[in-house]
């Protein structure tokens, strides 16, 4: 690395040979509640971690796993091991035991970095899989027995030197699925999907040298690495990596920091408008605030806007980079849950009859290809065949109206779909009308066997604190504005929605549950 351009590479865009543009080395890179570190001092511990990793063994293709929350050190950590040529394995630190030593073998990581905040998760992942040769500990209390110093491989030295060539083409990070279905699966990135993810994100997004970022979704996670994080590194802004959502901190430090932007779920945007500092909170720096995963409530997003702040929602998912579509800047504000138009590099179609159609028309299953599109998943290539059509077409698996204009609306996913009596059932469309009641604070709709109409629907209505509805109003309003067929034939208030590590409901807990509840009214089949 050279030390004069100040810079670690980004998105692979530092492994291309010739001389890498400079950025002001003194410029802050990364900041956290202890320090601030300059884009030369970012270049300087990445080159040194690079190095150490190079002494104990790491070479390219190989896989460094990374445990922990929201820190520099994940960062380090990445852009030593893309130094390298090796591939970063992040991992989800609200898993099990059992849940991260499978990932460890799957992926056969050759090195563990993690955490302190990860010490007990460590000790219930052991025996480790054989492949992990070496365990660095971030904080020297937490070094178990026969385990590595974080602090002291940097500080040892020297830098890395003469740093091993990296094509676009070379994977660059897994990224596991949610896992919601059957074993976790790792979506392989290269740092050409990195890359061009970075320069779509930039065709969309209003990034600056000057911004002051927060990455609040974890960087396990597509949406924390791909949505502000990289594009803001990448232009010479600084990012401040937050371990934990609070919504209350989060109001307090972009009021403190004059913070400019960040990515969040639409659950985070909703906890936000809805804490008791929201009013008085000085959101005046703030230009963007990117959002995806699902379509925000209306009246989030309203309270949002007249906070003056214009919320872009995205759509993509992991094997995109993340991606896909989204809402130009200053545009869509009258239509509040479409996800906008196809990013500049990205190519859409619809799946109709088993193979690529255009886009228009009745709903149907996207396609997604470009530069930013996966090279496929870990150590699965039949998973990888079914996951493309003809043409290198990948399926998204989410149905998808589109307008002539080109502007997109997400219906649902396509294994979430509920046919009853012959007729489609798109969950979120009844879920967009339960919320309309100001006492409903979330819900979600899932299917369940149904011996006379084959699946009918369940929906799980979460109230807001202190507000009180009864079953027989939820169904007046949901009769009064959807089709009979499509209103849910049971009905549950639930205290909390169960919810993954990013925010999303965890639908296949809901549809056990339900089929665990209504095992036997199903079998009678009345509507």
């Amino acid at each position: 690395m050279d030390p004069a351009t100040g810079r670690p590479p980004v998105a692979g865009l530092g492994s291309w040979p010739g001389r890498r543009a400079r950025i002001s080395p003194d410029r802050i890179a990364l900041v956290d509640p202890h320090r601030t570190q300059t884009f030369a001092e970012l270049a300087d511990r990445t080159s040194r971690l690079a190095g150490a990793l190079r002494r104990l063994g790491v070479g390219p293709g190989d896989r460094v796993a990374y445990l922990g929350v929201n820190a520099v050190e994940v960062f380090e950590t990445f852009f030593a091991t893309w130094l390298l040529g090796a591939i970063a394995v992040p991992l989800n630190h609200r898993l099990s035991g059992t849940e991260i030593r499978y990932m460890l073998d799957d992926s056969g990581s050759s090195m563990l970095v993690h955490s302190g905040d990860t010490d007990a998760l460590v000790a219930a992942a052991a025996p480790l899989p054989a492949t992990v040769r070496h365990v660095v500990a971030v904080h020297p209390e937490s070094c178990p027995a026969g385990g590595r110093d974080y602090a002291a491989e940097v500080a040892a030295g020297p830098g890395l030197g003469e740093e091993p060539p990296v094509s676009l083409d070379d994977p660059a990070i897994l990224l596991y699925t949610s896992g919601t279905t059957g074993r976790p699966k790792a979506a392989v990135l290269t740092h050409g999907n990195l890359t061009w993810n970075t320069v779509n994100q930039l065709a969309h997004v209003d990034v600056l040298s000057t911004d002051r970022a927060l990455c609040i979704a974890p960087l396990f996670h597509c949406v924390g690495l791909g949505q502000v994080t990289l594009p803001t590194l990448f232009k010479g802004g600084s990012v401040e990596p937050v371990a934990r959502f609070d919504p209350g901190a989060i109001l307090a430090r972009i009021a403190d920091a004059r913070i400019t932007s960040f990515s969040a779920v639409p659950t985070m945007l909703q906890m936000m408008c809805e804490h008791p500092d929201w009013d008085a909170t000085d959101l005046s720096s703030l230009h963007t605030v990117l959002y995806g995963g699902s379509p925000v409530q209306e009246r989030v997003a309203r309270k949002w806007l007249d906070r003056g702040v214009a919320l872009q929602q995205g759509y993509g998912m992991t094997e995109a980079a993340p991606g896909v579509y989204m809402v130009p800047r200053g545009e869509g504000l009258d239509r509040p849950v479409s996800v906008g138009v196809p990013h500049v590099f990205t190519e859409v179609a619809m799946l109709r009859d088993g193979r690529p159609a255009p886009v228009g028309g009745e709903p149907g299953e996207l396609l997604v290809r470009g530069p930013h599109v996966f090279a496929g998943y870990w150590n699965r290539p039949e998973e990888t065949a079914a996951a493309f059509v003809e043409g290198g077409w990948f399926r998204t698996g989410d149905v998808l109206r589109v307008a002539e204009d080109g502007w997109a609306d997400v219906v649902d996913r396509v294994k979430d779909l509920i046919i009853s009596g012959g007729e489609n059932v798109y969950p979120a469309e009844v879920e967009a009308v339960l919320v309309q009641l100001d006492a409903v604070a979330n819900a979600a709709v899932v299917g369940v066997p149904d011996a006379r109409w084959g699946e009918v629907g369940a929906g799980y209505v979460q109230l807001r604190d202190g507000a009180a509805l009864i079953e027989a109003e939820l169904r007046a309003h949901l009769e009064a504005h959807l089709a009979r067929y499509k209103v849910p034939k049971y009905l549950v208030f639930v205290s909390e929605l169960p919810r993954g590590a990013t925010g999303k409901i965890r639908r296949v807990d809901l549809r056990e549950r339900a089929a665990g509840e209504f095992a036997a009214a199903a079998a009678e089949g009345v509507r």
